[in-house]
């Protein structure tokens, strides 16, 4: 089932999803390309009905892409039987619900809800309990040990919830909107233990967000349009001229296989861009200008 290079730990090509809702085809994913490095973290951003979502849960294991090709970790998502999914959820693919409580049981405690996984994996009760604890430390609430979720608040359980989604090890840790329900400093707080978790464990966390603060956390940012992958954001740190470190950002545009350009909505705006624009190359760059009207009335 593995057959992919571990050159990346995720790799979409040409990726496409099509449901059928009530007798209507809706095409959620048009598409995409996306390659991720092994121990990178990334934000997925968009809007509503981008197809952010759709992507983290086919990435996830949660839902089957139509054609095209996607692997996580070398693992076919295509391919895959039932069985294999199960396990590939299990072992490779850790989750994160936007819902806090979602993925712990309410009648364990924090502990016990990490050695969950673990117990089902054939652990011993000393090794689910020594990860357990160094899981809780690493992310900050070795005080919720012996809580159970309704003890803990939102930023708690979600922390938790991390902790339970990587006891196993996966290779990639996928969170859907992962602050969406916690205020500002409580979200600080979570996405600093998701860094933590991509920093000491070595996790390739990728972040589905439509939160811009989350964003600018990340080295790099991948938005989505209309199922496709339109810009990415590349942040890096330098130094100033009088010795200060200041961060950069630098967005590109996406250039699909097609050679097909996703131009920002603010670019096309501004320059009032419409129906066709004019392009020239350049020794080392392409010219673009919004079409004119020539003699005959046309657009150009």
């Amino acid at each position: 089932m593995t057959n992919g290079s571990s050159e990346y730990d995720i790799v979409c090509d040409n990726l496409v999803r099509i449901y059928q809702t009530e007798g209507v085809e809706v095409v959620a994913l048009q598409g995409l390309d996306l390659l991720v490095k092994p121990g990178e973290l990334l934000a997925v951003v968009g809007a509503s009905g981008s197809g952010k979502s759709t992507l983290l849960n086919i990435l996830s294991g949660n839902d089957v892409p139509t054609a095209g090709r996607a692997t996580v970790a070398g693992h076919d998502l295509l391919e895959m039987s039932g069985s294999n999914r199960a396990a590939y959820r299990r072992d490779v693919a850790g989750f994160v619900w936007q819902q806090t409580a979602r993925g712990l049981m309410p009648f364990l405690t924090a502990a016990e809800n990490i050695a969950l996984p673990l117990l089902i994996n054939s652990m011993s009760r000393a090794e689910r309990t020594a990860r357990a604890h160094e899981l809780l430390e690493l992310l900050g609430i070795a005080y919720c040990a012996d809580r159970r979720p309704k003890e803990m608040s939102g930023g708690e359980q979600q922390r938790c919830a991390i902790a339970v989604a990587v006891a196993n090890q996966p290779r990639v840790l996928f969170a859907d909107e992962p602050t969406g329900e916690l205020d500002s400093a409580t979200a600080d707080d979570v996405f600093a233990a998701l860094r933590r978790t991509n920093e000491e464990l070595g996790t390739t966390v990728v972040v589905v967000t439509h939160d811009p603060g989350v964003a600018e956390h990340v080295d790099r940012t991948v938005a989505i349009r209309d199922g496709r992958t339109s810009s990415e954001t590349l942040r890096r740190t330098e130094l100033t001229a009088e010795g200060h470190e200041r961060v950069v950002a630098e967005e590109y545009a996406v250039l699909d296989r097609a050679g097909r350009v996703q131009l920002p909505r603010e670019f096309v705006a501004q320059l009032g861009l419409r129906d066709r624009v004019r392009l020239e190359l350049e020794p080392d760059h392409v010219g673009l200008w919004p079409g004119h009207a020539g003699q005959d009335g046309e657009r150009r």
